[in-house]
């Protein structure tokens, strides 16, 4: 019944005058496709599984644009170092912000906790590491010359290893303040530090794109030497797994302090929500699909960043590939799967599993999530940018979540079809899904209100009104243990019907077609469907490319009298077309009918069948064969005019002379209807020579000739002449002998 009703729905559409008889199908049922849409406390699998994920909230607000970096103190509180101000922010358990340290340089990139209580804040441009006391003082703890300082991070003796830029270099400096370089890169910025479970210092660099691994004096072995341009993350999970996060660094738009150093920044986008945008895993965390590897060094498709993983033994592998996020952080949560941060969208991915797949963890209202810290309660903060917030996801699963589509452009005011999806729905909880529709591409207040949800998961007819534009929604609610699944949503309409189009027409040489690309038996001649004008003209055929001006064609021929158009045709509702070809005369206001009800968008006329004259063709291209008579529509286009001329020049011999040595024979050669070409001429069987005309140009329909022939005796002479439409004659003339010597 319920599939009846659906078939009922699309019978009715195919019905309505005006509009297009095959109804366009809306679907959306992968990963890819429903991330497009915005999400609520839902989660997004591998598998395009959409359903229940985590509750979040806003742990900080900040009126900075970007946070940089974020991390935990002993009593629960949090700090976040932030730009353009150069501030740090103290964010205690209560949830209580307080401004904590306030520099004079533009950007806070880096942050470490101080032996003893207080932290270390590393500062750019023209950096600084100042030492903040728990109370909030602050003095300068070093001042290396270099401009950057990226990452910092502390030993177990209290030494501080700086990460520097623009010259690559490592600073130690001793608990005192006391610093010496470490170790030169020669790379243009080190982009973050780490330990390894052995405390050797790992460091990751920008320019070139590696790892490396120094011991306690400094000497470095380069334990990943990437295709990348930096490695923008590194971090050491509890099995000594190494992670490192790198990023092309070419097109992507995003806050990375190494490509957009200076005080000019992006600024913060205005009127962002503070609403977390949640999606989780559904399911086997280590569902999803395979991601294949980059391309290797020197080639392209590195895609926008990367994620490796370097294994106690040195070995390394790359574990996932992003082709549109850019990587900024990585974590680990509970079950020691990897988190990755990543921009523009501001999503967190989860990977695990053997090979390890990703999911999308989060998705927030924001550009870029820069920062991830587990807390002492095993849930996630992060912190972000454009605008500058901190979330914390929370471990429980939401009540209730919210999936708004992306907007469906049916490219004119369309009819709605029907809605269906499929999906699981246990008992104790609901899955809703309504429309809306409007004519403005960003839905307002001119937009329909949101229907009521549609009872039909098979299919029920969407009852927003006709519009260009529609959306849906789907309304996701759990039980106590229970989350309903939705995997997919299909939607039909059926846009207005747009008139065809004939955009252009070819006209190929006089005697020029094409066999058929794939001929049978004889040979047959593209377009064509009557017999061949003079069938026993020799075909000189040659091989030729075909135009993408119409359909493929096979190899060229020749074949007197005959013209070869070809033309395009386009359709926006991808309607089949058929096409009649018309002509008139120069002049005259009536079409004649060549052929109607063409399939293929070539035709071949027989123009020996009409007079010698000035012709135009037009080509009507209509979509009746996928639409109701009343509804179907044509389009038109007429060629440039052009020559239809079957009939030869004439040669005359006009006079024979001597002049001296030579003989000249004087001729003429006449067409009725096209410029004379070409002239030749053979003496007694000779070779085919060209003669040109005494006006130098062969460019009318009348020239005269004036042959100079060397020698005594009399000659014969053939005189071959070709019109601009390649008719040919030929005549015959003598060359009179020189007269008798006494």
């Amino acid at each position: 019944m319920r599939r009846t009703l659906a078939a009922a729905v699309f019978v009715c559409l195919a019905a309505v005058s005006g509009y297009a008889s095959l109804p366009t199908f809306w679907q959306v049922s992968n990963e890819n496709e429903f991330l497009q849409g915005e999400v609520e406390n839902l989660s997004i699998d591998a598998y395009g599984r959409l359903t229940l994920g985590p509750a979040s909230s806003v742990v900080h607000e900040s009126s900075a644009p970007f946070l940089w970096t974020l991390i935990g103190a002993p009593d629960g509180s949090l700090f976040v170092g932030s730009g353009n101000e150069g501030q740090v922010h103290r964010v205690d358990p209560a949830g209580a912000s307080t401004l904590f340290f306030d520099a004079d340089e533009l950007e806070v990139h880096a942050i470490a906790l101080a032996p003893g209580g207080g932290i270390y804040a590393a500062t750019s441009p023209d950096g600084k590491i100042y030492r903040i006391d728990a109370a909030g003082k602050s003095a300068v703890f070093y001042d290396p010359p270099d401009k950057y300082i990226w990452s910092l991070v502390v030993d177990t003796a209290g030494n501080v290893f700086a990460g520097t830029g623009d010259k690559g270099m490592i600073y130690k400096i001793a608990p005192n303040g006391t610093g010496t370089p470490f170790y030169n890169t020669r790379a243009t910025h080190v982009m973050t530090l780490a330990f390894d479970r052995d405390r050797r210092l790992l460091a990751g660099t920008e320019s070139p794109g590696r790892v490396f691994q120094l011991d306690a004096a400094g000497k470095p072995f380069v334990l990943l030497d990437s295709p990348y341009n930096e490695i923008h993350a590194i971090r050491v999970d509890p099995r000594g797994n190494i992670y490192a996060a790198a990023v092309t660094g070419r097109g992507t738009a995003s806050p990375s302090p190494a490509a957009a150093p200076e005080p000019a920044t992006p600024q913060p986008i205005a009127s962002v929500s503070t609403e977390v945008l949640s999606i989780t895993i559904a399911g086997d965390a280590s569902a999803g699909t395979a991601t294949p590897a980059p391309a290797p060094r020197g080639t392209q498709g590195l895609g926008t960043g990367a994620l490796y993983r370097i294994m106690p033994d040195g070995v390394s592998d790359l574990v996932w590939q992003l082709r549109e996020d850019v990587p900024y952080d990585i974590a680990f949560d509970g079950e020691n799967a990897v988190l990755v941060a990543t921009g523009n969208e501001g999503k967190i991915y989860r990977l695990a599993g053997d090979p390890m797949q990703p999911t999308l963890v989060t998705r927030a209202s924001v550009q870029q999530v820069t920062a991830l810290l587990p807390d002492r309660a095993g849930r996630m903060l992060f912190a972000t940018s454009n605008p500058g917030k901190v979330f914390r996801l929370s471990a429980e699963r939401a009540q209730r979540g919210t999936y708004l589509s992306d907007i469906r452009d049916a490219q004119s005011v369309a009819t709605w079809g029907a809605v269906k999806w499929q999906g699981a729905v246990p008992a104790g909880t609901t899955l809703q899904v309504s429309t809306r529709s409007g004519n403005t591409r960003t839905a307002d207040e001119t937009w329909s209100d949101w229907s009521a949800p549609y009872p039909d998961p098979n299919g029920s007819p969407i009852v927003s009104p006709r519009a260009r534009y529609l959306q849906w929604r789907a309304v996701l609610t759990g039980a106590r243990d229970q989350a309903p699944v939705l995997n997919s949503v299909i939607a039909a309409y059926l846009p207005r019907n747009s008139r065809p189009r004939v955009s252009t027409i070819t006209i190929h040489p006089p005697g020029t077609v094409f066999q058929r690309p794939f001929p049978t038996g004889e040979p047959e001649l593209a377009g064509f469907e009557g017999e061949t004008p003079d069938r026993r003209a020799a075909v000189q055929t040659a091989n030729a490319a075909n135009t993408n001006a119409g359909p493929a064609l096979g190899r060229r021929a020749y074949q007197k009298g005959l013209l070869t158009f070809v033309w395009r045709a386009e359709d926006d509702n991808r309607d089949d077309l058929v096409y009649d070809v018309q002509y008139r005369r120069e002049g005259e206001t009536d079409w004649k009918v060549l052929r109607r009800g063409l399939r293929d968008a070539i035709f071949v006329w027989d123009t020996t069948s009409v007079p010698n004259g000035r012709y135009v063709v037009q080509v009507v291209a209509s979509d009746l064969p996928t639409n109701a008579p009343d509804a179907a529509l044509a389009g038109s286009m007429e060629s440039t005019t052009f020559e239809v001329d079957n009939t030869p020049p004439t040669v005359t011999v006009t006079g024979a002379r001597r002049e001296g040595a030579r003989a000249i024979l004087g001729f003429e050669v006449r067409d009725t209807d096209s410029a004379v070409q070409k002239v030749e001429y053979s003496v007694d069987g000779d070779r085919w020579q060209t003669v040109y005309p005494k006006d130098g140009i062969a460019d009318s329909r009348f020239e005269q000739f004036d042959l100079p022939l060397e020698g005594d005796a009399a000659r014969g002479v053939i005189i071959r002449a070709t019109d601009s439409l390649n008719n040919v004659t030929s005549a015959r003339g003598e060359a009179p002998a020189a007269p008798a010597r006494p």
